[in-house]
């Protein structure tokens, strides 16, 4: 790659990610590897899949949060709860998809509890010591159990 073209990419890279996505993508599929802006497009695919690894972490301690808020507090329990465990369950069924990021939500689950733990406390105004100290919850019991109470 020439370093007026190496120039033109970084820049486009600073200005336009977007715009700059779409000239990789382009030159990547004519073949034209040698002209890939390869130190940005390595950085930015591992700022993906960083961010991704977040998401799926942070959604997982909500629904686990809300779980047991659920659990605890039947006599608060509404549809809008209900609402927001279901959201939560269909974002993460998508982003689980990928076997990568099913791995890492496995690995991560122990994690993801103490953070339910901490958020689901605070809301509640209750000490952590109320929960139980290891996730009760599969994965897949978070993904697609029902909720105590629940008629299916």
């Amino acid at each position: 790659m020439t370093t007026a073209t190496a120039a033109r990419l970084a820049s486009l890279f600073e200005r336009d990610e977007t715009a700059w996505l779409e000239a990789m993508s382009k030159l990547i599929r004519q073949g034209r590897l040698d002209e890939v802006d390869s130190s940005n497009l390595a950085e930015y695919l591992s700022d993906m899949a960083r961010r991704d690894r977040r998401e799926v972490t942070s959604r997982l301690s909500l629904l686990i949060a809300h779980h047991l808020k659920w659990i605890h507090q039947p006599d608060r329990r509404s549809g809008s709860w209900r609402a927001t465990v279901e959201v939560q369950r269909q974002e993460l069924s998508d982003l689980l998809e990928s076997g990568v990021l099913r791995g890492h939500a496995t690995e991560v689950l122990p994690r993801a509890y103490a953070n339910g733990v901490r958020q689901a406390a605070a809301e509640m105004g209750l000490p952590a010591s109320t929960f139980p100290e290891n996730c009760p919850f599969s994965l897949d019991e978070m993904l697609s159990g029902p909720l105590d109470d629940d008629p299916a």
